[in-house]
């Protein structure tokens, strides 16, 4: 059994020392949501399904002009794309900006970005995937929590539950996910801050501002589409640069559709993953709802969280 559990404590340790992390103010009824796309090109009317959905909540929903753009493989240039976000950051009227979908691109924007006004008056950023980029400059960078969850692009195939936990972490509800048992995982119990996101972006952003620091946290991964001999090899950059020894615990999210050569690697992703922390003791929850999964529930990065493997399923509270 694996516990995930939202815990309100906003003061968290970070290389033994108290640092408070900011969490932007609850969404309620008549707020505005707006929807950029920072990363990959898309068909805007591809949003109408969520727009109802955001519009039932009772939201207003604001829409970036970076939804009409292409250039190439982006929804606009690098110019555009960071101009339509900035104008979302800045814009007062706007109280949480959700990413319309991942793919590549966010990476190209973010350094170029003027982050005075949102330190004033944080909002919620919420996506996943390539938004990894985001949320690791916001926790890291400026101490920020942000939204890890599902994007709009997806809501048409998402279940029920993951946009249900979408509304309930904007809203201020608290996220209590429970499990099923996985037979690679470790059990334990753990509290502390949680960080990570997909394990590409984590793997890109190595050395960088937004590079995670991982002491005393609880590390959620996941990713999508990869070599099994990547997934190695950013396993063992983890591990080389002292990312997993000192973790209170590790989340493994959806591994999916990963990829092996002609000649076969020999593991698939979990035996990959188990054996680069198989020195270690934390507690370590595998197929946890996250990634790039129909069910796909938000949980809120920077914020402290508590897991709890037990024998037969794990529970995740926040």
């Amino acid at each position: 059994m694996v516990y995930f559990v939202d815990i309100s404590e906003k003061k968290v340790p970070k290389d033994n020392q108290i640092v408070r992390i900011k969490i932007p103010q609850n969404l309620k009824a008549g707020d505005t949501i707006g929807i950029v796309a920072t990363a990959r090109k898309m068909d805007k009317t591809l949003l109408d399904s969520s727009i109802r959905h955001f519009m039932d909540w009772g939201l207003n929903v604001k829409i970036g002009k970076t939804l009409d753009l292409e250039h190439h493989q982006f929804a606009g240039t690098d110019a555009e794309r960071r101009e339509d976000f900035q104008n979302m950051i800045d814009d007062h009227e706007i109280q949480a900006i959700l990413c319309a979908r991942g793919g590549y691109g966010t990476i190209r924007i973010v350094d170029g970005l003027d982050w005075s006004q949102f330190k004033k008056r944080p909002k919620w950023i919420a996506g996943y995937s390539d938004i990894t980029v985001v949320h690791s400059f916001l926790n890291r960078k400026l101490k920020i929590a942000s939204l890890h969850c599902t994007m709009p692009i997806s809501e048409p195939s998402n279940t029920e539950d993951a946009m249900e936990t979408m509304r309930k972490a904007f809203f201020g509800e608290r996220l209590h996910y429970e499990t099923k048992a996985d037979e690679h995982n470790r059990l334990g119990s753990a509290e502390g801050s949680l960080v990570g996101g997909n394990l590409s972006i984590l793997y890109s952003l190595t050395g960088s501002e937004a590079d995670i620091k991982t002491k005393g946290k609880i590390l959620l991964i996941e990713d999508l589409d990869e070599y099994l001999y990547h997934v190695d090899r950013m396993m063992m950059n983890l591990k080389r640069s002292g990312k997993l020894d000192k973790l209170k615990g590790l989340i493994i999210g959806g591994m999916n559709d990963m990829k092996d050569n002609e000649i076969p690697f020999g593991h698939q992703a979990r035996q990959i993953i188990r054996e680069h922390v198989e020195d270690y003791d934390y507690p370590v929850c595998f197929n946890f709802p996250s990634g790039h999964i129909r069910d796909n529930r938000a949980v809120i990065l920077g914020k402290k969280a508590k897991l709890t493997v037990l024998q037969h399923e794990g529970q995740f509270v926040q």
